[in-house]
């Protein structure tokens, strides 16, 4: 069997064997593809690791003790395939307290009997035991409803939101890029000018929403409200949760927050609304495992270079998640294949020039911080902003305040590579705005143009971890990847589970990562970087 899938390999292979003259300045070692194929279709572990990280280890929200168990177990793995400096680091001392959510059982005792779809937000208080109160209506988004309310909420659980008509999906919930889909992926659209102080009044906006979380988390409590409800923003029985309350030492964290399947939120509110006499039975198992702020971590691994050890290329995923599915698309997946993308090149005996190295970040889904941290503290930063509404800011999102100030590292970094949009087979890359990259990447994709990943954009993405060393002028790219069911279903989802994962995609993942890292490490020059300004003006 395993011959017979070399030989398909070197087949498949023929057709690319065209690739130096197609793309003249920039070599490709074929050789070196077909190896790597070889040990990512017949050996993969890339699904089995999958399997250990989200149904043993589970769902890992940063600084709960799950996050924790992952950053033991990837570090087993790793030293396992013999990588070097398999490690641990630090990237905040003080990035927030421990939560964990372990179970939640929601019931409505009347108008009649039954049970709520229903689960907490992180870093919100579970309940201490069954408890049972009203459900009643209010709308707490100023601080005149909440002046209104006063005196009024106490032992109540408190409807937040509107209810929401259904909309029936009219399309697929899994889904592949068509060819219509890549073609219109490479045209650029053109920016429209931004309204005048457009970024101002987001900042400005975003500020003012923070201030009054904090405030209404202190009203909660001190109000002696049972529980929020709100409303999850997907219908079809999807619960799609994220964070409420705080995860810092020291701030009102409020009572406990649920969200609620849409079409039991409804519900209750029509009996509300009908003036019925609505009661529900909470009994949430979730809190805080830690009263201080909690050091939070990254892991990271090497594939030692030679003669230009010293220059390094990385590649990362996020291991954080969210905490009602068990982390699989967002981000599971990435995780395994970046690992075993590491494990293929060990496998094949692989002897970069560079070093290539292997990160696994935390915080991601708080605001990008385990990779600001490794950038800011080895690559770059920029001057601490003095602005308040930019201070409120995570660092990957902070404007540059200039001039930018490089550290040792940064003249000697190739480049980036991430894996973050699910489960979906690569498609492609996305060149963000760097065209001197562009017939590089073409080189390097074309020997897996038999795979379907075919097209260079020299579009920009963002919201995942190339942002961090984009934003500070270095070469960091994140892959074109199948929407499969990643906004339909698992994106921060209680769905998002192993079943929604294509184990064939992660191979097909893996392997063509192997070889970005592979040719990033051993090209005569660093990967091209694109004009950039380094202060903001």
């Amino acid at each position: 069997m395993a011959g017979m899938l070399r030989s398909m390999v070197l087949a498949g292979l023929v057709a690319a064997s065209g690739v130096s003259g197609a793309h003249a300045g920039e070599p490709v070692d074929l050789d070196m593809v077909a190896r790597i194929r070889q040990e990512a279709f017949a050996r993969s572990q890339a699904p089995a690791n999958l399997k250990e990280l989200t149904e043993t280890v589970g769902p890992r929200l940063t600084n709960s003790p799950a996050y924790a168990r992952s950053t033991e177990w990837a570090k087993a793995k790793l030293q396992g395939y013999g990588l070097a400096n398999v490690h641990e680091e630090v990237y905040d001392p003080a990035f927030g307290r421990g939560w964990e959510y372990r179970a939640s059982r929601v019931e409505m005792l009347s108008p009649r009997q039954m049970p709520i779809h229903a689960a907490p937000k992180a870093w919100t208080p579970g309940t201490q035991g069954q408890v049972e109160g009203e459900v009643v209506k209010a709308a707490l988004k100023t601080r005149e409803d909440l002046e209104k309310h006063k005196g009024q909420l106490r032992g109540k659980i408190v409807l937040l939101d509107d209810a929401r008509k259904y909309k029936p999906n009219d399309k697929p919930d899994f889904r592949r890029h068509s060819h219509d889909d890549l073609g219109e992926l490479q045209t650029f659209p053109v920016p429209e000018d931004a309204e005048e102080g457009a970024q101002q009044k987001r900042l400005a906006e975003y500020r003012k929403r923070q201030e009054f979380s904090r405030e209404l988390n202190a009203f909660l409590a001190e109000e002696g409200v049972l529980a929020t409800l709100s409303i999850s923003s997907w219908d079809n029985g999807i619960l799609r949760v994220t964070g409420g309350g705080s995860r810092k030492a020291g701030e009102a964290a409020g009572v406990t927050e649920l969200v609620v399947a849409a079409e039991h939120y409804n519900q209750l509110v029509r009996a509300v609304e009908r003036k019925q006499d609505v009661r529900l039975r909470l009994d949430i198992d979730a809190g805080f495992t830690s009263e201080e702020d909690l050091p939070a971590s990254n892991v990271f691994a090497d594939l030692p270079g030679g003669s230009k050890a010293d220059e390094v290329v990385v590649i990362g995923a996020h291991l954080d998640s969210w905490h009602t599915g068990t982390g699989a698309s967002d981000n599971g997946a990435g995780v395994v294949v970046m690992m075993e993308a590491m494990r293929i090149l060990k496998a094949v005996g692989a002897k970069p020039k560079r070093t290539i190295r292997l990160a696994l970040w935390g915080g991601e889904e708080q605001g990008l911080h385990g990779s600001a941290g490794y950038v800011a503290k080895y690559l770059a930063d920029w001057p601490e902003p003095t602005d308040p509404e930019q201070k409120a800011l995570p660092r990957a999102f902070q404007r540059g305040t200039g001039p930018l100030q490089r550290k040792r590292g940064y003249d000697r970094f190739a480049g980036y590579f991430n894996f973050d949009n699910g489960t979906g087979r690569i498609r492609g890359i996305y060149a963000q705005e760097n065209h001197a990259v562009v017939p590089i990447f073409k080189a390097w994709l074309e020997p897996f143009h038999d795979l379907g990943a075919e097209i260079v954009t020299t579009r920009n993405t963002g919201s995942t971890d190339h942002v961090s060393f984009d934003r500070v002028g270095l070469p960091g790219f994140q892959f074109v990847q199948d929407p499969a069911d990643y906004f339909t279903r698992v994106h921060h989802t209680h769905l998002d589970t192993y079943d929604h994962v294509v184990p064939e995609d992660l191979k097909q993942a893996a392997a063509i990562i192997a070889s970005f890292a592979w040719h990033a490490a051993n090209r005569d020059e660093r990967l091209p970087r694109k004009p950039f300004r380094d202060r903001d003006e």
